[in-house]
């Protein structure tokens, strides 16, 4: 389910003070930035590599270019051509990445909204 906004909470990021849902996600996606990426994913415990990158990068090129989140399926397509794999050991790749999940921990770091849908692929 969705997060009421009523429940904000702030990310501070080097001078910034962001504004977050209940559950960490960003208010607003255009303040994201790497840096903002980095200090979510340390708060998820994650150290981002470039295969990190990579996901997050396709993610955030997406919601620019369609202003809304990739469907989960959509990225473990762009994993499977970007490792030259199938979309079946992409998925498994994904959540060694990110154990958590596309929604929980892939789409809060990439600095989306909260998803409507729980999709996870």
């Amino acid at each position: 389910m969705r997060t009421r906004p009523d429940k904000i909470s702030t990310l501070v990021v080097g001078d910034r003070q962001l504004q977050r849902d209940g559950h960490g996600y960003l208010l607003d996606p255009s303040l994201w930035d790497k840096e903002v990426a980095a200090a979510i994913a340390g708060e998820e415990g994650l150290d981002l590599t470039s295969q990190h990158w990579a996901v997050i990068s396709y993610m955030r090129d997406y919601y620019d270019e369609h202003d809304i989140p990739a469907d989960a399926r959509f990225v473990f397509g762009f994993l499977a051509d970007h490792l030259g794999t199938n979309k079946t050991a992409a998925r498994r790749h994904f959540f060694e990445l990110f154990p958590y999940g596309y929604v929980k921990q892939a789409c809060k770091i990439a600095g989306m909204r909260q998803p409507r849908a729980w999709s996870t692929g």
